[in-house]
C-alpha cells in the first residue's frame, strides 16, 4: 500500500506542477471545478443523498465556483440563493415534512464545505500560480511528516473518537512539515515572505491541515465509511486527498491578505 501511494504521488506531482505553473488560469479553474464536483458526489454518497437533491447541490456547487471566478463580490448572494433553492426543492419534491432537515443539511453543508472553501484558491491563483504550489506543497509536506513521525514515534492518541491512528507526535510533525516546506518554497519559488513569516504561515498551514483532516474523519465516522471513495489507488477518494487543503487554502488566503504579501 505504501509503495502504491508513493508511485501515485511520484506520477502526479510533476504533472500537477507543470499544469499549475505553465497553463493559463482558466485551466486551474476547470481542475478546481472537476475536483469540487467529484468531492461533492463522494460527500453525497456518504450521506445517501440522491435524486433531485443531489442534482440541485451539484448545480449550486458549480454556480458558487463560477460566481467566485467571474464575480467574487456576489459570492454571499449565491450562497443565500443556494439555501432558498435547496429548501424549495425539498418542499416540492417530497410532501412528507419528516426528515426534511436531514435531507437539506448535508446538501447545504456540502456547499459551504467544498466549493465555498475551494473557491478561495481562485483568489490565490489570481495572484500567481506559485501560491497554489506553495499551498499544496506545504499541505503535502504537513501530511507526510505527520504520517511518518506519527507512525515512527507516536504513542499518545490525538483524538481517539474521531481518528484512532492520529497521534500527538503526528500533529507536531504536521506543524514541522508545514514550517519547513513553507520556508523552502518561499526560498525557491515565492520569494515574498522571509524566514519568520514563512515559518508562521507554515505552522498555520500545518495546524489547519490536520484540522481539516480530522473534520473529514468526523464526517466519515458519522457516515460509517472508511474512505470517501476508492477512486485514487492507495489514497482513497478525492475528498480524502483535499480534506487538509480545504481548511489550509482559506487560512493561507486570509493570512496573506492580513500580512499584505499580495494585492
Amino acid at each position: 500500500m505504501h509503495l502504491q501511494r508513493l508511485i501515485v504521488a511520484l506520477a502526479v506531482l510533476p504533472i500537477f506542477y507543470l499544469y499549475i505553473m505553465k497553463l493559463p488560469q482558466i485551466f486551474f479553474f476547470i481542475l478546481l471545478l472537476a475536483v469540487s464536483v467529484i468531492a461533492q458526489l463522494e460527500f453525497y454518497s456518504m450521506y445517501n443523498i440522491r435524486g433531485v437533491m443531489k442534482k440541485t447541490g451539484l448545480l449550486m456547487g458549480v454556480a458558487i465556483l463560477l460566481m467566485t471566478y467571474y464575480s467574487p463580490n456576489s459570492i454571499s448572494n449565491i450562497i443565500l440563493i443556494s439555501f432558498v433553492l435547496v429548501t424549495s426543492v425539498r418542499l416540492v419534491s417530497k410532501r412528507d415534512p419528516l426528515s426534511s432537515l436531514n435531507d437539506i443539511s448535508p446538501v447545504m453543508l456540502s456547499l459551504l464545505y467544498i466549493p465555498s472553501l475551494l473557491g478561495l484558491q481562485i483568489s490565490l491563483r489570481q495572484n500567481g500560480p506559485e501560491w497554489i504550489i506553495f499551498l499544496f506543497g506545504s499541505v503535502w509536506a504537513s501530511d507526510s511528516l505527520a504520517y511518518y513521525i506519527g507512525k515512527g514515534i507516536g504513542k499518545r492518541r490525538l483524538y481517539m473518537e474521531v481518528s484512532p491512528n492520529k497521534t500527538v507526535a503526528g500533529a507536531f510533525g504536521s506543524l514541522l512539515g508545514g514550517a519547513l516546506s513553507a520556508c523552502l518554497l518561499d526560498l525557491l519559488l515565492v520569494h515574498r515572505m522571509g524566514l519568520s513569516k514563512a515559518i508562521f504561515v507554515g505552522i498555520i498551514i500545518g495546524a489547519t491541515t490536520i484540522t481539516g483532516d480530522l473534520v473529514e474523519s468526523m464526517f466519515k465516522r458519522d457516515a460509517g465509511v472508511k474512505d470517501s471513495s476508492n477512486i485514487i489507488p492507495g489514497h482513497g477518494g478525492v475528498l480524502d486527498k483535499i480534506d487538509g487543503v480545504l481548511f489550509a487554502g482559506p487560512a493561507l488566503y486570509w493570512i496573506l491578505v492580513v500580512l499584505s504579501n499580495y494585492r
